[in-house]
């Protein structure tokens, strides 16, 4: 089983791709900078292919059974521009039943589940969505992960400079994942595959806690910088999303994450992928 990869080089994607090679799959590695992707992984194939020009997709994914799908929508992008979980995905399907791969693994949200609930719209959370409907109408087979939160996020996307910001202090817990632990279950689902079966798993962490306790144990254990937590007030984001994309970006995945009523799904992702042992104490020792 021959796994063509896009998006090995994010946040995401890296953790995801080097899971996989460990595990012993044949990776091949799609990627629009080749040379960047190749330094980050030297002993894998690396190959050019981009979402926005369909014909390098079939040339890129031949030979490959299975494509892994690491996609997201930038802070700074706007409903009119090219999406790649919705413009570029249509590539994608088209391109990987020419090339004759016959699974997408890809990775979706929870927390997307939250559009419609409490009269909350976003046009992000319809392009996951309507990204998860297009793999299920593909006629392919298809593994798609559900995940919470990220432990990731709080030293990228929350991140600016020494602050680590939280929207409000919400009272839902998440079930925070590190990826490297999502991405051994990856592993372990693509081993388990069958023709004709679909798979969808929902990946949660291996305890719940708030948005705000979350990243005040993180920082009590990170020691390469002396972050400090900051609760940004909801309203002053949602004043700035006239002016700012990305404080719109900001107020509207904080509205959803300190709103949706996650409750814990993952007991047969744990049963038959593993259960995740990363604690947030522990993830923060991982990257000091």
């Amino acid at each position: 089983m021959k796994i063509g990869i896009i998006g090995a080089t994010g946040m995401l994607g890296k953790p995801v791709t080097q899971a996989l090679v460990q595990a012993g799959f044949p990776v091949r590695i799609i990627a629009r900078n080749v040379p960047e992707a190749q330094a980050l992984f030297p002993k894998s194939e690396v190959v050019f292919g981009d979402l926005q020009q369909p014909d390098s997709l079939v040339t890129a994914l031949a030979g490959c059974t299975v494509t892994y799908l690491s996609l997201s929508v930038k802070q700074t992008e706007k409903p009119t521009d090219f999406h790649t979980e919705t413009d570029g995905l249509r590539h994608l399907l088209a391109a990987a039943k020419t090339a004759g791969v016959t699974r997408i693994a890809y990775l979706s949200s929870i927390v997307m589940r939250y559009q419609g609930m409490n009269g909350f719209d976003w046009w992000v959370f319809r392009l996951k969505q309507e990204a998860v409907a297009l793999i299920k109408a593909s006629g392919l087979d298809y593994s798609i992960f559900y995940p919470s939160n990220f432990m990731e996020t709080m030293l990228t996307t929350q991140r600016m400079g020494p602050l680590v910001l939280v929207v409000g202090t919400s009272p839902v817990k998440p079930w925070f994942i590190a990826a490297h632990d999502y991405g051994r279950q990856v592993v372990r689902a693509l081993q388990r595959v069958r023709a004709g079966e679909p798979q969808e798993y929902v990946i949660q962490g291996p305890e719940p806690v708030t948005q705000l306790d979350a990243a005040r144990r993180l920082v009590r254990v990170y020691k390469k910088a002396n972050l400090q937590v900051v609760a940004v007030v909801p309203t002053l984001l949602r004043l700035g999303r006239l002016f700012s994309p990305q404080a719109d970006y900001g107020w509207h995945i904080g509205e959803a994450l300190n709103r949706y009523p996650e409750t814990f799904e993952a007991q047969r992702t744990w049963e038959e992928l593993g259960k995740p042992a990363t604690t947030i104490e522990l993830f923060a020792e991982s990257v000091n």
